[in-house]
Order: C-alpha cells, then sequence, then structure tokens
C-alpha cells in the first residue's frame, strides 16, 4: 500500500506538498474543486463543513473546463517534489450539475465529463473520484468533540430541509435560480441517472486509462433534503459494480462513512470489495457511532480497528492509495497540519509494523 494525502484546491502548493513529503506521503489525491468559493460559513483551515444546509459555496465557472496544460503542469509541480499524483477527487457541479439532474444540458454536461476525463489520460492521472449525489455533504455540526477538545465534525440527526432551486451536491451552481426547491425524486430514478452516466462516460474513461472512482454516501441516509441517496449500506456498492464490468468502474472506498451505516459490517464490506480488485483508492476516518448520530474522531479512538481494517487489505493484496479522510484540528498554531500529521504517522506506523513481520 502507498500513503498519500489528500489536499484541497487551496492546498496545491509547494509548502503542502514537501509537509506531504516529511510526513512520509508518497503520494497525492487532489481537490481541483473550490469547495470555499465565496462561502459564507465555511473557513478554509478546515474539512468543507456549511452550516447545517448552508451551502459550501458557488461552484465554478461552467465554461472553464480543467485543461490539459493546467493538469499536467499540476502533475509536473506534484513530481518536482517527490510526489505522485494518483487522483482527482470530484467534479464541480458546474460541469456536470444536468447529469445529476437529468436537466435540459445532460448531453453537454457528459461531454464535459468526457472532455475531463480525456485530458486526465493525456495528463498522466489516473484515477477521477466523483460522488453521484444531489443533496451532496450536509448536516453536519462541528466542535470539541475529539480526544481533549479536539475540534471534529459530526451529526445530530436528519437533515429534510429541501435543496433551493440552483443548489446541488451542497454547492450553488446558478444565483439566479428561481424560487423553489428541488422536487423529490425515487431511488430507482437516481440509480437509473448513474446507470446511464456510466454507460455512455466508462467507453470514454476506458479509452483515457482513467478509472471512475465512486464515493458512498455521506451521510449514508436513505434521504438527505428529502432526496434519495445511492449507497447509504454497504451491501449496495455491489449494485453500483455490478452495472458494468469495466476495471474503470471502481470505487472510492471510505472507512468513515461505511463505519457510520446503521446496517453491515465494515470489517467485511472492507474485504469483500477489496477481493474483487475494485478499490481505487481508500479513505480511513475513524468515527464512533451510527448516522444520524456520529462523531468523528482521532484515527486510533474511534469505532473501527483501523490496524485490522489495513490487515484486511493488505491480505488481500491491495497496493493502491491510502489517504486520510479528515482528521481531527489540534490545539495549535497549525490545527491541519497537526491533525493530518498525528494521522499519517499512525497509518505510516501500522504499515511499517505489517512489513516487519
Amino acid at each position: 500500500m502507498k500513503l498519500g494525502l489528500g489536499l484541497y484546491r487551496h492546498m496545491l502548493s509547494r509548502p503542502y506538498y514537501d509537509f506531504a513529503r516529511q510526513a512520509g506521503c508518497t503520494h497525492l489525491v487532489i481537490h481541483l474543486v473550490d469547495y470555499f468559493r465565496q462561502g459564507k460559513s465555511n473557513p478554509r483551515d478546515n474539512q468543507p463543513t456549511g452550516g447545517r444546509c448552508e451551502p459550501w459555496g458557488i461552484a465554478g465557472n461552467p465554461n472553464e473546463l480543467w485543461t490539459a496544460e493546467e493538469l499536467s503542469k499540476i502533475r509536473r509541480e506534484i513530481e518536482e517534489a517527490g510526489l505522485t499524483l494518483e487522483a482527482i477527487e470530484n467534479l464541480d457541479p458546474a460541469h456536470w450539475h444536468d447529469i445529476l439532474l437529468d436537466g435540459p444540458r445532460r448531453a453537454d454536461h457528459l461531454e464535459n465529463v468526457k472532455t475531463i476525463v480525456r485530458r486526465m489520460g493525456e495528463a498522466g492521472i489516473p484515477v477521477l473520484g466523483y460522488n453521484f449525489s444531489l443533496a451532496g455533504v450536509c448536516g453536519r455540526v462541528s466542535g470539541p468533540y475529539g480526544r481533549g477538545g479536539a475540534i471534529t465534525v459530526g451529526m445530530d440527526g436528519a437533515v429534510d430541509e429541501p435543496v433551493p432551486n440552483g443548489t446541488i451536491w451542497n454547492m450553488i451552481y446558478d444565483a439566479n435560480a428561481a424560487p423553489g426547491t428541488l422536487p423529490t425524486i425515487s431511488h430507482d430514478e437516481l440509480w437509473r441517472r448513474l446507470a446511464g452516466f456510466l454507460e455512455e462516460a466508462l467507453p470514454t474513461a476506458e479509452a483515457a486509462g482513467v478509472r471512475l472512482a465512486a464515493h458512498p454516501d455521506d451521510p449514508p441516509l436513505p434521504f438527505v433534503r428529502q432526496q434519495p441517496r445511492l449507497v447509504y449500506q454497504p451491501y449496495m456498492y455491489q449494485r453500483l459494480i455490478d452495472l458494468a464490468p469495466s476495471a474503470s468502474n471502481a470505487l472510492e472506498l471510505c472507512v468513515g462513512t461505511l463505519a457510520e451505516m446503521t446496517e453491515g459490517d465494515v470489517y467485511e464490506a472492507v474485504d469483500r470489495y477489496s477481493k474483487q480488485g475494485r478499490i481505487a483508492y481508500i479513505h480511513l476516518r475513524n468515527v464512533t457511532g451510527k448516522a444520524p448520530h456520529y462523531r468523528e474522531t482521532f484515527i486510533d479512538e474511534g469505532d473501527v480497528d483501523m490496524a485490522r481494517i489495513l490487515s484486511i487489505l493488505a491480505r488481500n493484496g491491495f497496493d493502491g492509495v491510502v489517504i486520510p479522510d479528515h482528521a481531527p484540528q489540534m490545539s495549535c498554531e497549525s490545527p491541519w497540519h497537526a491533525g493530518m500529521a498525528h494521522t499519517l504517522g499512525f497509518i505510516a506506523g501500522v504499515l511499517q509494523a505489517r512489513q516487519a513481520r
């Protein structure tokens, strides 16, 4: 397994790359979506949280896709720092919202995704993580819930407020949308939209040598903000895999989200999907509790035995990248760095202990 770090858009600079190397990382997963753009309650020194139902921020320019030159430049800068660029995580809602909504620009937005995937292939970036969700990540609270009063996030109950028009995946793509809210759709309709997306996007991904890696729904509830979720129990990932046998139809497996699910067993799920060879990369995050009542924790204090998770992955021959998902903020001048350093040190120690056996 390879130790990696996820970096947000505003962190794509040499100091953060050097921090990753100093912490023992060899790979990076990067976000090109700026979740914090004009957000009112989304501080840049932490993971994007927003308020209970406040959007993270404003989506990007719908007419400016990430270019092959831009992607290649970022990859070169990362390589110059001694790291490998493994994946881009998440598509900008501005580029694909009508795929999620089955809206009038769906065909144009499918071409957007295909263009991005082709450009990633040209730039030598092998994985695109995505989250096929209407409501996105929302409803979280922040507070001193971690050991020693470290700041972490969690959830204190279901979120039923409807999604306003012009908002998707918890970001605003149309600030001038007509008043009103997004109509509720069925689970079957959401799965139909996903199947159509994969049917049209996977051939392009295969030709480009890029894997499309699906994140499970976080928070994992049947409905969030009156919209259905795709993968809110561990077994539902299998349905996504079975939609297409392509090796480019992969998983962005998030251990913390799996642990929040109310059914199933996180260890069995990691075993099942790693045996199938369909995991593109791993998010590691520990939690206590189940959705919709849970808290994120330090990696060594939650409900999940992370050493056991890494042992299962090793036993099944997983040789991909493992990154911290989120980390508690520690009480010092650089809370994000300290939390990530603690998490990376724990993961590195477990991996080295296994190699020494």
